[in-house]
């Protein structure tokens, strides 16, 4: 069955929707020996809350943004950078006290963020005019280029192994790969929908294997070989036996949510008209599990979806946190069990959601 839309209506402003973050590299799950803490960004508020996962509670509240949009930290775990979309700035945070840091003009309208492997930059995906990449320069917090590309951009990323740049462009249904020591576009991948989250595998030597790649009006996501700079496969989610209600304005991107788990082992993609999450096996995209995610029961209502979108991991893949954009929480779930260990409340339409190891 496809998801039911009724006219409910809540008091939220409902941003453009964004990706997952792609995934801590396998290396860091086995050195892990810092904090971790979980980032999510409110689009409705004007605030991130900041989840402890030994305790699945909210420890900080970072307050005064108004539409935040991206959220990614400094390698190092001393500051996190948040695009603004009410001042089209980049917000630099102390990441241990929550002020503000500087705020960075950008060229236009943001929306989702990325940080180089070294911390040298940070890299923001611009969402109005032509469509380019904002370039800042971490050590004088100055936009130093912007990278032009073709179509307006929603979400980026950057391989595991630092060299590339990953971009995603809904109205120009166009991927682009941007070559990160020269700054400049190398490739770009045509598909016939919107471009939508990603998230990307690394090979055993680290570099680029594949990407995984939700599109618009689509329930699963495709495959894209990297080295052969091609779709290799489409996959579509299960049919939801349960109808939920939702915002019907969530029909363009059913499923919005996916990420790989820092051990490499699973791939994890959320469903808004399922209400779930599902679990494949990396190695060969077979279908291994479904965690059925909390829903909002209202009178005179069936069940409302919890609308899911990112997903983050604890550097030790042994939970995963998806953010529940109608119902204002984070739910968490032990990756093993594949049950529910939590649902967190944090502020209005959480939606982008990150992890920070602080050492």
């Amino acid at each position: 069955m496809t998801a039911r839309a009724r006219p409910f209506r809540r008091s939220w402003f409902v941003l453009a929707l964004a990706a997952s973050l792609p995934a801590l590299p396998p290396a860091l799950s086995s050195a892990w020996g810092g904090t971790a803490l979980i980032y999510v960004t409110n689009s409705a508020g004007d605030s991130i809350h900041v989840i402890d996962p030994a305790t699945n509670k909210v420890v900080q509240e970072i307050k005064g943004v108004e539409a935040a949009h991206g959220i990614a930290p400094a390698p190092d775990g001393s500051r996190v950078y948040v695009s603004n979309e009410a001042d089209s700035t980049l917000d630099v945070f102390d990441r241990e006290s929550g002020a503000l840091i500087k705020k960075v003009p950008l060229s236009n309208h943001p929306n989702n963020i990325a940080v180089t492997k070294n911390g040298d930059r940070i890299l923001v995906g611009i969402a109005r005019g032509p469509g380019a990449v904002d370039v800042i320069d971490a050590k004088t917090l100055t936009r130093t280029k912007s990278i032009l590309v073709k179509g307006r951009l929603h979400n980026i990323y950057v391989t595991p192994d630092g060299k590339h740049l990953i971009t995603g462009s809904i109205p120009g249904k166009l991927m682009t790969v941007i070559d990160l020591e020269r700054e400049v576009p190398v490739w770009e991948l045509p598909f016939d929908l919107g471009v939508r989250p990603m998230t990307i595998e690394a090979g055993p030597d680290g570099a680029t294997k594949r990407i995984f790649v939700q599109l618009s009006d689509t329930n699963g996501f495709a495959v894209v070989d990297f080295a052969a700079r091609k779709e290799v496969a489409r996959i579509k989610l299960p049919a939801s036996a349960t109808e939920f209600e939702t915002d019907a304005g969530r029909a363009t991107s059913p499923s919005h949510g996916i990420g790989v788990a820092p051990d490499g082992k699973t791939l994890w993609v959320t469903s808004i008209p399922n209400n779930a999450v599902f679990v494949y096996s990396l190695a060969d995209l077979k279908l291994i599990g479904e965690v059925a995610l909390p829903t909002l029961k209202l009178p005179g209502h069936d069940a409302i979806a919890s609308v899911p979108n990112w997903v983050t991991f604890t550097p030790d893949s042994k939970t995963i946190y998806i953010s529940n954009a109608a119902i204002k929480s984070v739910t968490a779930i032990d990756t093993e069990s594949r049950t529910v260990k939590a649902v967190v409340p944090v502020g209005e339409v959480p939606k982008r959601i990150t992890t920070l190891v602080a050492n």
